[in-house]
């Protein structure tokens, strides 16, 4: 039997981000009220970051995402009450979202439902380990977004 070859590290790496991204997304969502999905939470957090409405195709852009499912998760927070969709009043042909003060409530909810999970996350690791990590994955995404 021939000796393996050793894994190419950009791929290791791109699973890794993989595992972890899912990983993640699964312990935030299981932290997150009835009905609100990790994709949800984004555009709420994005909402409180922001302080501003938005157009669907904005969000869709800023988001790496295509329409219909913007269109799908911005649905899903309007029955929620998290948002409000209306036509936008100096383009008609347009929409624009808006964080309603359910949203608001639903968002600080969830950052503090999901903060107990990060303080664990925070002491399993040195502040050295997070501050040697990031400047890579910023430059990597950096050139991933460059190059799309």
């Amino acid at each position: 039997m021939a000796p393996s070859a050793r894994p190419r590290p950009d791929l290791e790496l791109f699973t890794e981000i993989a595992i972890i991204d899912q990983l993640a997304r699964n312990r935030v969502e299981s932290r997150l009220p009835a009905g609100l999905s990790y994709a949800g939470l984004a555009l709420l957090n994005h909402f409180a970051r922001v302080g501003r409405p938005e157009n669907p195709a904005r969000l869709a852009e800023a988001f790496k995402v295509t329409k219909g499912a913007m269109t799908n998760t911005l649905q899903r927070l309007e029955a929620l009450g998290f948002v409000a969709v209306a036509r936008d009043p100096s383009d008609g042909r347009r929409k624009v979202v808006t964080l309603t003060a359910r949203g608001v409530q639903a968002q600080r909810e969830a950052q503090g439902a999901v903060r107990p999970q990060l303080e664990t996350l925070r002491q399993a690791f040195p502040q050295a380990d997070f501050d040697a990590a990031l400047p890579f994955l910023r430059r990597l995404r950096a050139w991933l977004d460059q190059h799309r």
